[in-house]
């Protein structure tokens, strides 16, 4: 697979799934627009796909901003030109029962991990359809296909990503344009590193294939879909959960 020529946009790259989205797709050869909240973790970025011989500039955002979403992707297209792949990553956690949970709780979440995936992608289409050729993919989980106890706004938030997934993948299909979503399992990051050695222990137990997941499983999946290797794939959802849920 190569990816020369593309110029890929990933939300929430400055660390996790994110930061090895942006650096998988540099190797392929794609151009990457970094963008998340934190400026010195982007220019960190930045500096080591560009000392690998990749191209990447950082765009600092606060994805649930709907001004700062329009800015950044405008500022992308202004230094690269387009925008072909766009990888909404972005998401945080607010963890609590839901006779608990706050509503500002809820609205972070929703708005941070569903909302500003609708503003990436309202931003970054016209790009896309100009060139009649596009890859939107979105990164769900498998807590939104099987829910979680303490994370109804985050299984929520993620569930939506599925559906907004195929929504799009049916309005945008006769352009050339694909949108897929991933649905990592139990993956290593710092969103899982603060769990109890029990609970990691449970989840082992519970994939078949006896390991957690790493971002560079999740990056892989990401360059394949990107590529022209999946262009007669959309609308799908692809597990990369290493078993733990099938069907």
């Amino acid at each position: 697979m190569t990816l020369e020529g593309r110029v890929a946009l990933v939300t929430g790259a400055s660390q996790g799934i994110g930061h090895a989205c942006a650096l998988h797709l540099a190797r392929q050869g794609a151009s990457v627009a970094v963008a998340a909240r934190n400026q010195q973790k982007l220019d960190e970025l930045v500096a080591a796909i560009t000392a690998a011989n990749g191209k990447a500039a950082a765009f600092p955002v606060d994805v649930a901003d709907e001004d700062q979403v329009k800015s950044a992707v405008k500022s992308a297209i202004a230094h690269f030109g387009k925008i072909d792949i766009l990888v909404n990553n972005a998401g945080i956690t607010r963890d609590q029962l839901v006779m608990r949970m706050k509503r500002a709780d809820w609205d972070a979440v929703l708005n941070t991990n569903l909302t500003s995936a609708f503003l990436c992608i309202q931003a970054v289409i016209p790009s896309m359809l100009k060139q009649r050729w596009g890859r939107i993919i979105n990164i769900t989980s498998i807590f939104g296909q099987m829910g979680q106890a303490g994370q109804a706004n985050y299984a929520a938030s993620k569930a939506g990503l599925i559906g907004l997934t195929m929504a799009i993948a049916r309005e945008v299909a006769s352009r050339n344009i694909t949108s897929n979503a991933i649905a990592p399992g139990f993956i290593e990051t710092s969103m899982t590193a603060v769990l109890s050695d029990d609970f990691k222990q449970a989840a082992v137990k519970q994939i078949p294939l006896g390991r957690v997941g790493t971002p560079e499983d999740i990056a892989s999946a990401v360059a394949f879909l990107a590529s022209d290797e999946a262009s007669y794939i959309t609308g799908h959802v692809l597990n990369v959960n290493g078993g733990m849920l099938m069907g």
